[in-house]
């Protein structure tokens, strides 16, 4: 256990930030799918991006949950 104190505001202004991103990469993958010569590995690195962003946000979620067995 740390003494590390989280800022609620900064952890959420983070999280936002992180849901932004997540949703422009969305869009991105969408219209690489319409491209008809789609670059695979561009297209991988972008889904990998993605599901690391989202693993980032539950982890920043998580802070934002009080310790009980404080």
């Amino acid at each position: 256990m740390s003494n590390y104190q989280v800022d609620p505001e900064q952890v959420q202004r983070r999280i936002e930030a992180l849901m932004l991103e997540h949703r422009d990469l969305d869009d991105v993958i969408f219209h690489l799918h319409e491209v008809p010569t789609i670059d695979r590995l561009q297209l991988q690195r972008l889904k990998k991006r993605k599901l690391m962003i989202k693993d980032t946000i539950e982890k920043l979620r998580d802070q934002l949950i009080p310790d009980l067995d404080a």
